[in-house]
């Protein structure tokens, strides 16, 4: 009989037990082979030869079904975690995983642990704050605005402290915090703000400042859900930057990983776990993306050795002076400045400030502490860097001495001067505390500050507010501790004040021919004055007086602060410390 027809198709191939033995994939190692989609495990040299020429020979038609993992410890290695997903780029050595990609999302413990190298962050010592706000009103300055909530983030320092942003708790009622996984909100106490450096004061440790391009991990609770989030990126730029908040200059880190509302106060660890810095602030621009800022551990550890030394926070010093570069090399050889001499000009000196008095304008400042000043201003920092030379005087603390090297009239002069906080005629903020007001026949006097001009004009107030108020927060040196430029902030419609309605934001310059000094002074001098009139002269020329009597005041029904005034025509809040 003729053999049976052969059936259709390509004739198997039958397996030569030889080249199974020599084929060169059993030579590979477990660990060589990665896919990101699937992850194929290659039989090492150990496996029966037996075995796998059987499951070549048997293979059936179609596409190879996948190899079961064959792991080389039998035990789980981490059974609580879900599988890891791996990167081609990276290998594992003897099972476990060195580059994991996903950034930990899941919910394993990641404090003091070691990944390839790298110390994963004390996540656990972060915490959520959640504070009630009850915002005084600037614009009436006798009730405060709605209270609202809000929550950021902060970290435990120590001590059953914890560190977080001076904004995340500015006019606070209530603070509580949150541990990471806790379901439990415990009332927190406020010991210290520091206005400037954005700063408010459970354990995290402090690195050293890093360096460009090394890696920062960011660990928050900011918006868009309510667990601990993880973002990461570089350090891209160090230097002296504004602080938004405090309306100062200090140093800064720029990284380029995301910042949002709620990131606020919480750490930035580095690749050794160590906390490098607070974030704080993001650059919201449509021709940038991804600029954060953190207030690094210089900052961070002036505030808190400021805060345990004196039991408060007293500030950063500054050095009161105004300044200029020295670049053009015609005003270097006007100003008898030597081929060899670098430094700055002083423009103007701060009348209040205790350099004033050894400090001139027109004085070249050579040197701060025995550092040399360049002509743009900038002081050697690291290899290859750069920094303002104010970042010489951040360093110090209110009360501290230094010395400076000027040149004057061709000759070189050393002065030991001592640093104290930089007071200005506009301050940038109440320190927590309300307002100051005077209130009499309906005219309405205040302080102004940046916090009044934001009420009165907006967030945008540097474009909105009168020029001249402008000129005098930019530009202005108070000329005695005790100033405060005073303004009539409104009038109160009343009987007595006809024809002064339009009255409205306008510096008080004097009373009955005696300069205005402060709200205090004016105060008194009001409450203390024997004439007939009470005459206010106010910039612009403008003049309103009015006579005040008893019997006029309480005529006055149609306005709701008579219930106010009680028993005369006059009410205010006037701190005591001004």
């Amino acid at each position: 009989m003729e053999d049976a027809k052969r059936k259709r198709g390509r004739k198997p191939k039958v397996p030569n037990p030889s080249e199974a033995l020599e084929s060169p994939s059993s030579n590979i190692a477990l660990d060589d082979v990665f896919s990101v989609s699937n992850v194929e495990i290659i039989p090492s040299t150990t496996t029966s030869t037996s075995a796998a020429a059987t499951t070549t020979a048997a293979r059936p038609r179609g596409r190879p079904k996948k190899l079961p993992k064959l792991p080389e410890n039998p035990e789980p290695l981490h059974p609580q975690l879900p599988p890891a997903i791996l990167s081609p780029s990276r290998r594992i050595p003897n099972g476990n995983a060195t580059g994991v990609g996903g950034g930990g999302g899941g919910g394993g413990e990641l404090s003091g642990d070691s990944v390839g190298g790298r110390v994963l962050p004390a996540m656990d010592a972060v915490v959520k704050v959640f504070c009630v706000h009850t915002e005084p009103n600037f614009s009436l300055p006798w009730q405060r605005k709605r209270q609202y909530s809000s929550s950021s983030s902060g970290f435990v320092i120590g001590g059953r402290r914890v560190l977080t942003n001076a904004h995340s708790v500015e006019h606070y009622t209530q603070v509580k915090v949150k541990k990471r996984g806790s379901d439990t909100k415990y009332l927190a106490t406020v010991l210290a703000i520091g206005t400037e450096c954005d700063i408010g004061v459970s354990p995290v440790e402090f690195g050293e400042l890093p360096a460009l391009q090394d890696a920062v991990t960011v660990v928050g609770y900011p918006i868009g859900g309510d667990t601990i989030s993880v973002t990461s990126g570089v350090v891209s730029r160090i230097e002296i930057l504004s602080y938004v908040h405090g309306s100062t200059e200090l140093l800064g880190l720029q990284i380029d990983a995301a910042i949002n509302s709620g990131n606020s106060g919480g750490p930035a660890f580095n690749d050794k776990g160590s906390c490098v810095g607070i974030a704080f602030q993001s650059l919201k621009h449509e021709d940038v993306e991804n600029i954060g800022y953190v207030i690094p551990t210089p900052v961070i550890q002036h505030f808190i050795q400021d805060y345990e030394k004196n039991e408060a926070y007293t500030g950063f010093p500054i050095l009161g002076v105004e300044w200029q570069k020295m670049e053009n090399p015609d005003l270097r050889t006007a100003m008898s400045m030597k081929p060899d001499q670098k430094g700055v000009r002083i423009r103007r000196v701060d009348p209040t400030a205790p350099e004033s008095g050894v400090l001139k304008s027109s004085d070249i400042m050579l040197s701060f502490d025995g550092v040399d000043i360049a002509n743009d201003g900038t002081v050697p920092f690291r290899h290859g860097e750069r920094i303002g030379f104010s970042y010489l005087v951040s360093q110090k603390y209110s009360g501290d001495s230094s010395a400076i090297k000027v040149l004057r009239d061709s000759e070189i002069l050393n002065f030991n001067i001592k640093l104290a906080s930089h007071r200005r005629l506009i301050p940038a903020h109440n320190k927590g505390r309300p307002p100051s007001y005077y209130i009499i026949a309906g005219f309405v006097f205040t302080i102004v500050s940046v916090p009044y001009l934001r009420s009165e004009y907006g967030k945008d107030y540097e474009y909105e507010a009168p020029v001249k108020l402008l000129d005098k927060l930019l530009h202005s040196m108070p000329q005695s501790p005790d100033e405060q430029l005073v303004v009539v902030s409104q009038v109160l419609v009343s009987d007595i004040n006809i024809g002064y309605e339009d009255i409205v934001n306008t510096q008080v310059l004097a009373f009955n021919g005696k300069l205005v000094k402060n709200l205090k002074s004016l105060a008194e001098m009001v409450e203390n004055c024997d004439d007939e009139f009470l005459k206010f002269d106010l910039e612009y020329e403008q003049v309103f007086l009015f006579s005040l009597s008893l019997s006029t005041c309480m005529h006055t029904p149609t306005h709701a602060l008579v219930a106010l005034l009680l028993d005369s025509c006059v009410f205010f809040n006037v701190d005591s410390s001004t």
